[in-house]
């Protein structure tokens, strides 16, 4: 062991503790250009995974489901509504949201999923588009996440018949994501029947 050098380093050390570090203008922008390697690394994993949807979670039938925010005007819990006789068996009824009557339809039944019966737990997301505001029934809303594009499958074996027309994705751990686009312009939510007396 060569203690001259030791002895020396620690000098070193001790001047450069009691006069506050300053690097060196060359060992500055070594620093300088390791720091910025690192912040382009972060911007690089982020733009290789994409654009990304900002979904809220819900619960139909045991099964979860999505559907992007942009699409939700609220959230509004279901306590009076009144049905509407003569529609279809998924039109669930309507509801008065601040003086604003908006129709609810049951989409369990439009899937053709199975009915587990109203709960306190029980939501209508209210979806508007320019044309169009309708209340859907959720068992529970469970929040609001984003999803990578990049993560959405294509269908599954088991998503069949109409479902499979809204849908916009499937996540890795099976979670639908809806087409609200295609539900809210679907003409069969419109009922639009005149009933003989």
């Amino acid at each position: 062991m060569d203690w001259e050098e030791i002895y020396r380093r620690i000098e070193n050390v001790r001047l450069a503790i009691e006069q506050g570090f300053q690097p060196t203008g060359e060992a500055l922008q070594r620093i300088l250009g390791e720091r910025a390697k690192i912040l382009a690394g972060g911007a690089e994993d982020k733009s290789e995974r994409g654009e990304y949807l900002e979904v809220a979670e819900f619960l139909l039938a045991h099964e979860r489901y999505a559907i992007e925010t942009r699409h939700i005007r609220e959230v509004y819990s279901v306590t009076d509504l009144t049905p509407i006789p003569c529609t279809p068996p998924f039109v669930f009824g309507i509801i008065n949201v601040r003086g604003e009557i908006v129709s609810v339809i049951d989409i369990k039944k439009f899937f053709d999923l199975p009915e587990k019966g109203i709960t306190d737990l029980n939501k209508a997301i209210i979806l508007q588009s320019k044309d169009i505001e309708i209340g859907i029934l959720v068992d529970a809303v469970l929040g609001v996440r984003n999803i990578f594009i990049t993560e959405l499958e294509g269908s599954l074996p088991t998503l069949t018949g109409i479902r499979e027309e809204y849908l916009k994705g499937i996540t890795k751990e099976r979670q639908v994501i809806l087409d609200a686009e295609k539900l809210l312009s679907d003409r069969r939510i419109i009922v639009d029947e005149k009933v003989q007396l």
